[in-house]
């Protein structure tokens, strides 16, 4: 268990900009920061952060709460294990107390995965330093690709001992279950049908140099492993078999150590294999990154998405590299991002020229040979079409057709425009024949609609309108505002309900200073309200007491006493707020009121409406008991005619007009 003082001093140190900074490009919008959505596919940013209340709300899912809350969310870490990261971060030392076997038995199966994984990574570093055929294999490889001490330890590359199950045995050893090293690809478990009981166990990546696989907060997912021996029949490079926790398809190599030079560069090179990434970043190139050798996929552009607009492709100049890059291209257009790619000379590949050339050279040559994909494309495709007519006519089609990828009108038009002067088109033509590629999208799309209406179809007159909880709404509204206001003094106008000379009941207004918080508690409490909700209640009822016992109440330290439930509960409402800030009213000359302008109104409206709406429900339910049943009704009609004319009153409180 973490000591409360260490989670304490983590939620006191962390800040909630820098941690989620690291995994979204956020940018300023007033006070707040905002950026695309981490958990949805968007194009128009949804996400915002408060620096101010330490909380963030992602308006596209409904996710939201704190920093330790986006942890668990993003990243699928336990609570120990969002402290722990932000505690590594933030140079925090963890006090925690020895778990039991109990509570070693019920971490779930995610994170035993996870240990495992990690466990492994150390077991094969260390193979690598301290073994002798560690050294004299393994180290001998990554030395020859021309890997600085540094740079080998920085990406904790290891080896794993040409032995039928070594791994296996040192991880049963340690006491990993078998059941998570065969769940993780890292064994491989054959039924022995001479010994039933007695399973053959063999290390999946025994003989290779292994490159541990990183999520983009650290944690390792799976290996690529590279086999060193002349073995025709094995891979050369082995990657972990999909599991729970790696998805090979959703997954960058070299992501978790690029991600701040990405954002600060404003552009990701995207390069084929790990030592391409490991090469660059030990020249000095950080913002890099690999797609392990398999094809692009739109959730690894996405990944980028987060951090920056702009993929750089670099590629060696073999054919089938060539191909490869343009199929990735019009993957990357269609995700809204800009793409620059640039070649090697003839017999170079990433890797060789970062080796071979200073930082500077490299440098320079990026910067002088990435060429925007228009061109790129344009020349490759020219080039096999040579002086044919038909396939000339083709190579445009072919450019037209990445062009309709691009979702932005004006950087459709401008490429358009480009491929005319590059192809020696009319710009006509071109418009056209986009106008019929984008007319043939829409019916496909039209149809797969169509497609999956019929799939689904509903019949609309059974569709029931979802009412509004006014309650619920109420309910809310009050945690809302004993959540931004209820430390504020306000001068209150409080109604007191008394008899005037005829025998009246009438409303007088008397003036009332009290804190927001003592005004909702003693309204409510006068009135013998509560809180319907269950969430809402317990919120409501930690508030009141904290408000009451901390003159220095903030939001953030109250968040942190709260369960996760509780946390994204409050940022939803918290944030609400925000929304109309993602909408940009001023530009269209709209300018919402503040709610802060009127404190004291907001809160007795609230109250008043919440009091109006009961005594409706009370009144319903007295009508409700006069029809079923015959007993005299003289006291219940009195009544009903009490609440009949109190509601009158309190709506007229709120400039209200009932039918």
């Amino acid at each position: 268990m973490i000591s409360k003082s260490t989670i304490d001093q983590v939620y006191e140190t962390a800040r909630l900009e820098e941690v989620i900074g690291d995994f979204v490009q956020l940018k300023k919008s007033g006070s707040n920061f905002k950026g695309l959505s981490p958990f949805t596919d968007e194009r128009t940013p949804s996400f915002m952060v408060s620096p101010v209340k330490q909380i963030w709300k992602d308006f596209s899912s409904g996710k939201g709460g704190n920093v330790v809350a986006f942890l668990m969310e993003h990243e699928h870490f336990t609570y120990p294990e969002a402290i722990k990261y932000l505690a590594k971060k933030y140079n925090i030392e963890v006090e925690e107390t020895e778990r039991t076997d109990e509570e070693k038995e019920e971490a779930n199966e995610r994170e035993s995965m996870y240990l495992v994984s990690e466990f492994a990574q150390k077991h094969f570093s260390e193979m690598l330093w301290e073994t002798e055929l560690g050294k004299a294999i393994g180290l001998s490889y990554f030395k020859e690709r021309g890997f600085t001490d540094e740079t080998i330890k920085k990406f904790h590359l290891g080896y794993c001992l040409d032995q039928w199950d070594g791994f296996t045995m040192a991880a049963l050893d340690k006491g990993y279950r078998l059941e998570y090293l065969e769940k993780t690809g890292l064994t491989i478990v054959k039924e022995d049908t001479a010994n039933p009981g007695d399973p053959k166990k063999f290390d999946r990546f025994k003989g290779r140099v292994m490159f541990p696989i990183h999520s983009m907060s650290g944690r390792v997912l799976g290996f690529g492993g590279r086999i060193l021996g002349n073995d025709k029949k094995a891979a050369k490079y082995l990657n972990s078999p999909e599991s729970d926790i790696y998805h090979k398809s959703k997954v960058l190599y070299g992501i978790y150590y690029a991600k701040q030079a990405i954002a600060k560069e404003d552009n990701c090179f995207l390069v084929e294999g790990y030592t391409d990434v490991i090469q660059f970043y030990q020249r000095g190139i950080q913002n890099v990154v690999s797609s392990s050798g398999t094809a692009l996929t739109p959730e690894q552009i996405r990944l980028v998405n987060r951090l920056t607009k702009n993929i750089t492709v670099l590629f060696d100049g073999d054919a089938a590299g060539l191909r490869a890059s343009v199929r990735g291209i019009d993957l990357i257009l269609e995700q809204g991002m800009n793409v620059k790619v640039c070649s090697f000379p003839e017999g170079e590949d990433p890797d060789s020229f970062a080796k071979n050339n200073e930082l500077e050279d490299v440098t320079l040559y990026l910067e002088e040979n990435s060429k925007d994909f228009i061109q790129f494309k344009a020349n490759l495709l020219a080039q096999e079409a040579a002086n044919d007519p038909i396939k000339r006519a083709d190579t445009v089609r072919d450019i037209v057709n990445s062009i309709s990828k691009i979702p932005d009108a004006i950087k459709r038009e401008i490429y358009i425009q480009e491929c005319a002067h590059i192809m020696n088109v009319s710009e006509g033509v071109l418009f056209s024949t986009l106008a019929q590629i984008g007319k043939k999208q829409a019916s496909d799309a039209s149809k797969k609609v169509q497609q999956e209406q019929k799939a689904f179809e509903v019949v609309k007159n059974e569709v029931a309108v979802e009412k509004v909880d006014v309650q619920y709404e109420l309910e809310r509204k009050i945690i809302e505002m004993l959540l931004l206001y209820g430390n504020e003094k306000q001068e209150f106008e409080d109604l007191v309900l008394k008899e005037n000379e005829e025998g009246n009941l009438i409303l007088e207004p008397e003036s009332l200073e009290a804190k927001v918080y003592e005004k909702v508690y003693l309204d409510l409490q006068d009135d013998e309200i509560e809180l319907t909700n269950e969430h809402f209640r317990k919120i409501y009822y930690k508030l009141i007491a904290q408000l009451n016992e901390k003159e220095d109440f903030s939001v953030n330290t109250f968040i942190a006493e709260l369960d996760q439930e509780m946390v994204s509960e409050i940022s939803s409402i918290l944030m609400e707020e925000e929304k109309y800030v993602l909408h940009d009213w001023e530009s269209k000359d709209i300018y919402p009121k503040e709610k802060k302008s009127g404190v004291a109104q907001l809160v007795s409206e609230t109250i008043l409406t919440l009091r109006c709406y009961l005594i409706k429900k009370r009144m319903e339910t007295l009508q409700g008991e006069t029809k079923n049943n015959e007993e005299d009704h003289q006291e219940t009609l009195e009544e009903i005619m009490n609440y009949i004319q109190l509601n009158k009153l309190l709506n007229k409180k709120l400039n209200r007009v009932l039918s």
